[in-house]
């Protein structure tokens, strides 16, 4: 994947909902433009994640799916501090 993360999140092995919940920690240490990429073995997580992204200001510019992790890139939104 070209995409570059800001910070890496694994959540393997957690289970439900527990790799969204720390996606959103780690989402709130970001600024915003900043990508997060989550690594997780929660099947749920693929529609956990495109829920909330589609719920938020953030950015899923890519996710896929390799042997058994989910990969998700997630880009901070919300407005810019000026």
């Amino acid at each position: 994947m070209a995409l570059q993360p800001d910070d890496v999140l694994d959540a393997r092995g957690l289970p439900c909902p527990l790799p969204l919940l720390k996606a959103k920690q780690a989402l709130s240490r970001l600024d915003v433009g900043q990508v997060l990429e989550v690594m997780a073995t929660d099947t749920g997580s693929w529609h956990d994640f495109d829920t909330f992204v589609a719920q938020s200001q953030h950015e899923m510019p890519a996710r896929e799916e390799r042997d058994d992790v989910y990969h998700y890139w997630i880009r901070k939104g919300g407005a810019r501090d000026t």
